[in-house]
């Protein structure tokens, strides 16, 4: 069965039906790595579901720090939402050009301000495209929508919450990268961060809670991946990975298989790595 809550995962199906809906709000969340050589904005230009706006993540974000991509203060995401005519009252489904990669990022970043009506497409721009399905070149006209913002704290877990996390052993850290990072065997593509995982976590790569179409993989399946990387799930998780972005693949896991006591590590291994004083885990 295809995934569709509006809360946490749509299919294409779902978005073909409501498409025409007044009250919905498509975003389209491409980023990619540095090195993969894509261009997301240009990518956007050229085609893009029906009405969506571009969600830039690098620029909706905290100015103020210089990790890669932070949580932006609530007030700039207003003021952005704002422009691009998303507000209060709105369904929002966002999608990225990989299937399932960034939107859940921007998933994670509404639900983090207050406003829950938000899905990733399942298998996203890749799936809908494969299936014939309308796109358009042209940027939708916006008119500005009020937006409040009530930043939910519990969503998201700072460097000093995780480093006591890792010492008491009081919640479950679950990282996203490849196991080759985790391990510490492959370097960062970030350079002058250390290699290794935070002492403690468990490693769960985001890619084995997708199918090989992009689509997020059944609960039951979700669930099971989580048990097999020895995570509890009677417990908080705190999820990470390099800088935030596939970490939220994870939380989108969790929100799908109902478990609600779940933050993000917002800075990652972006910050965790560059820090001597932090220890690290490798193997």
């Amino acid at each position: 069965m295809p995934h569709s809550d509006p809360r946490t995962l749509v299919s294409t199906d779902w978005l073909a039906r409501h498409l025409a809906d007044p009250d919905l709000r498509i975003l389209d969340a491409s980023w990619y790595l540095p090195g993969t050589g894509r261009d997301p904005h240009a990518e956007y230009q050229a085609g893009h579901v029906p009405g969506a706006r571009f969600f830039d993540i690098d620029e909706i974000s905290d100015s103020a720090s210089a990790l890669p991509h932070m949580a932006p203060p609530p007030e700039k995401f207003m003021s952005r939402c704002r422009a691009m005519g998303v507000g209060d009252g709105h369904q929002v489904v966002v999608y990225d050009g990989a299937g399932l990669f960034s939107a859940a990022r921007v998933w994670w970043l509404f639900r983090h301000m207050g406003h829950m009506d938000v899905a990733v497409l399942d298998g996203g721009l890749p799936k809908w495209q494969a299936e014939g399905r309308p796109l358009e070149d042209m940027p939708p006209m916006a008119r500005e929508r009020h937006m409040t913002a009530r930043r939910q704290a519990q969503m998201v877990k700072d460097v000093t919450q995780v480093a006591a996390a890792s010492k008491l052993r009081d919640a479950e850290i679950v990282d996203a990268r490849g196991p080759a990072r985790f391990r510490g065997t492959e370097p960062e593509p970030r350079p002058g961060l250390r290699a290794g995982h935070i002492p403690g976590s468990k490693n769960l790569h985001y890619a084995t809670l997708l199918n090989p179409d992009g689509t997020m993989k059944p609960a039951e399946a979700l669930r099971a991946a989580f048990e097999a990387a020895g995570v509890d799930l009677a417990r908080p998780v705190i999820t990470t990975c390099g800088s935030g972005v596939t970490a939220a693949i994870l939380s989108l896991a969790l929100e799908v298989i109902g478990h609600r006591d779940h933050a993000l590590y917002d800075g990652s291994w972006a910050e965790w790595g560059q820090f001597d004083e932090l220890k690290v885990e490798t193997g």
